[in-house]
């Protein structure tokens, strides 16, 4: 109910999963909006069920407003569903700090996580790089980057099927001298543990594929997402630009077409869905508030996804193996 164009892209998103991946859906909001919405589209034959919630967490609604004042919220609601094992794992495209909140209070987080991270997948020169965290923490201390690291470690073996996965410390420089108070500290534990830890890395590394995780604060991991975002839809644009301003352009744009096109989906965060929510007991994935219902299926998609490899289990399971030796 909390996202830009709800709940008309969420209910087609969870429509157009249904179909193609026969996902059971529970949609989770003010019953009778949701069902005009739901009304629109064909739905015979599909799992799909609406869950009523009297109350909607808005975009400017603190995440402390969000657990004490709106406690029948669709945020609320589904989180208790997934407690309750009505459902498996929730999708949101509201508030993120509130979803990231709700799920840290209903769900609670993973024995020996204090923070949990908003990860995100992106693509790199040769498969995809995960990135963490990307927002949920803007002010991090050095054990938590160290946990974001094991996190990450996990979630690039068990669903990117990295077998030892390379984890890198994101600084403005690959040197020991580099770096802050807060990188410093944290690569010289990372450093003590069990991961394939490659040390510093820089920017370009997320996208050149010498690494598979990239570890950093919030603030900077957020900084670093909407860039990449912003700059692929600018790269998009002054294509479409160049190749529609003169009749040679056309040409090659017509003889390019297939590559463009590979190219689109392989940047277009449509095709990603939206980012896992590491470090609670459950399965939350965060969209964007105006995710496409593409973008919303692939979410759906990629939840069931890591609910089937037992994520949340894999990290509660793995965490003290490779966890720092004290």
């Amino acid at each position: 109910m909390g996202g830009d164009h709800a709940p008309a892209h969420e209910v087609a998103g969870a429509v157009m999963a249904a179909r193609q991946w026969q996902i059971p859906v529970v949609l989770v909001g003010q019953t009778e909006t949701v069902e005009k919405e739901l009304a629109k589209h064909v739905t015979q034959g599909l799992d799909i069920r609406i869950e009523q919630a009297s109350e909607v967490v808005g975009m400017h609604d603190s995440p402390s407003d969000a657990l004490r004042k709106k406690k029948d919220s669709s945020l609320r609601v589904a989180f208790n569903l997934v407690k309750q094992g009505t459902a498996d794992a929730v999708v949101s495209t509201g508030n993120s700090g509130a979803t990231m909140a709700l799920g840290m209070f209903v769900l609670k987080r993973i024995p020996g996580i204090d923070r949990p991270a908003i990860a995100t997948v992106v693509p790199n020169l040769k498969d995809q790089t995960i990135i963490l965290d990307v927002g949920g923490n803007v002010d991090c201390k050095p054990p938590h980057l160290v946990q974001f690291a094991l996190m990450g470690s996990v979630y690039a073996s068990q669903m990117l099927g990295k077998s030892t996965p390379r984890v890198g410390l994101l600084s403005n420089g690959a040197e020991e001298s580099k770096g802050n108070e807060l990188t410093r500290e944290a690569n010289q534990v990372l450093k003590q543990t069990r991961l394939n830890y490659i040390g510093y890395i820089e920017g370009r590394d997320i996208y050149n594929g010498h690494t598979d995780v990239v570890v950093c604060d919030g603030f900077v991991g957020n900084v670093v997402l909407k860039v990449s975002e912003g700059l692929a839809e600018a790269i998009g644009s002054m294509l479409r630009e160049e190749f529609s301003s003169r009749l040679l352009s056309k040409i090659g744009y017509l003889l390019a077409r297939p590559a463009l096109k590979a190219f689109r989906k392989k940047v277009d965060y449509a095709e990603y869905g939206g980012a896992p929510l590491l470090g609670i007991q459950g399965t939350a994935m965060i969209c964007h508030g105006s995710s496409s219902p593409k973008a919303i299926m692939n979410a759906i998609k990629m939840a069931h996804d890591i609910e089937t490899h037992q994520i949340t289990s894999q990290l509660a399971e793995h965490l003290e193996e490779i966890r720092t030796e004290r």
